[in-house]
């Protein structure tokens, strides 16, 4: 990372990663270790995808980190309750000594990735070690922090994404040629491997080259808002001074970015349409999803496009009213910002032209699955609204500029699959 022109004083600190005594699932005490992890919890399609993972296994991980109640503190409540009996009973096990533990994704279309897992001090904001590129939703960090206090635990990691020199990369690569601690293969057809680096010579290796670099958060900007609310609530030196990280060099291992589409509660796809008439060309697609997922990145090109689907049908959305975008877009932003797809859906349609809140869950839902989307909007008789993904470049260069993007703006993955380490902070 380039510090020129900070003083001692102001200069970055870096990624500074701590090894941990990880808690993971005892292999013996479960149906399998596939039947009891989950995607994390933003991306759990509720309600089906809740109610399949709880049926997968009694001790499925969906239980701590989307617990089921009736009210706010009981599910908390139920969630902490649920921790300490799995852990009375023996259900998840404490490893014998700290690591830092290499995880690795594998899909049979040719996805590797690899990264480290472990704990990252939380630093301020100011500090550019930790690079948000998205706003967040204050009532779903104030629902993760009470889980996380309740809990006294960090469930799942958040996904951090650097550029390294290679460095770091190669230990990770020699530690996954060793037996792995855990294997396992999900639904979704990737197959998860766990490694720990325990070696006081390979982790202080690890730790003098990631103080050069800074992160990207690529998953979990509600997490990492949650880290450093908890840490502020408590003196430090203290367990909340870290946060559980997964951190992935995407010199060596790219990650792939994907869209948030959303889903408009009471507002059928006719009134939609209505609405922007005039406003934005509008075409009706009679085709399948992967084509008219194709017609979209093709109007992408030329600028901002939107699907809408929920009748059946899918309604390209493209070629604004330039004077439309004027007087609604905020001007005080980069041009990158202002051209965005999701600013022009959140600032233009959402604001400006269907009047729906964007933080009230009974108006909006953020769904990571495109099929999910579109079906629940014809099963609910909602407006799918699809969107074509970011590149990666484009969200670094906006969030060293310290420009943050509209809320669930990208999805980058695969992302790490909840349930196989957890971090206790009583340890």
């Amino acid at each position: 990372m380039n510090t020129a022109g900070h003083s001692e004083a102001t200069a970055p600190r870096g990624l500074e990663l701590t090894p941990f005594r990880g808690l993971r699932y005892d292999p013996d005490r479960v149906g399998s270790l596939a039947a009891v992890t989950s995607p994390p919890y933003d991306v759990v399609v509720r309600p089906d995808g809740l109610h399949q993972l709880q049926d997968a296994d009694p001790y499925n991980i969906v239980r701590l980190i989307l617990p089921q109640a009736t009210t706010p503190s009981a599910r908390t409540d139920q969630a902490a309750d649920t921790l300490r009996r799995w852990l009375a009973e023996g259900v998840l096990t404490v490893d014998p000594e700290p690591a830092l533990y290499v995880y690795e994704q594998r899909h049979a279309d040719g996805m590797l990735q690899r990264g480290l897992i472990g704990l990252l001090r939380v630093s301020e904001p100011a500090d550019g070690t930790v690079l948000p590129h998205e706003d967040v939703i204050p009532h779903v960090v104030a629902d993760r922090a009470a889980l996380m206090r309740a809990t006294h635990a960090n469930l799942e990691p958040l996904l951090l994404t650097y550029r390294g020199d290679g460095t770091t990369a190669d230990i990770v690569d020699r530690t996954a040629a060793q037996p792995p601690l855990l294997s396992t293969t999900t639904e979704d057809g990737y197959s998860h491997r766990l490694w720990a680096i325990t070696d006081p010579a390979e982790t202080a290796d690890v730790q003098a080259d990631l103080a050069h670099h800074q992160a990207l958060i690529a998953d979990g900007h509600h997490r990492w808002a949650t880290y450093r609310r908890l840490r502020a609530e408590h003196p430090s030196p203290s367990p909340w001074d870290h946060g559980l990280v997964l951190l992935v060099d995407t010199a060596r291992y790219p990650l792939r970015v994907r869209a948030i589409h959303r889903l408009l509660h009471g507002l059928p796809v006719a009134e939609a349409l209505a609405a922007v008439e005039g406003l934005f060309r509008v075409q009706r697609l009679e085709t399948p999803l992967p084509e008219a997922l194709q017609t979209l990145a093709d109007a992408a090109c030329a600028g901002n496009a939107f699907l809408l689907a929920g009748d059946g049908a899918f309604h390209l959305l493209d070629r604004p009213d330039p004077a439309l975008l004027a007087r609604t877009v905020p001007a005080d932003h980069p041009a990158a910002w202002r051209t965005l797809d999701a600013t022009v859906l959140h600032a233009t349609l959402l604001d400006h032209v269907w009047h729906i809140p964007e933080d009230s869950p009974a108006h909006i839902a953020y769904i990571h699955d495109t099929a999910a989307t579109v079906d629940k909007a014809e099963r609910d008789g909602g407006t799918a609204v699809l969107l074509h993904p970011v590149r990666e470049e484009v969200v670094r260069d906006l969030a060293r500029q310290g420009v943050t993007m509209p809320r669930k703006s990208t999805s980058f993955g695969p992302k790490p699959a909840s349930g196989l380490v957890l971090r206790a902070l009583d340890l």
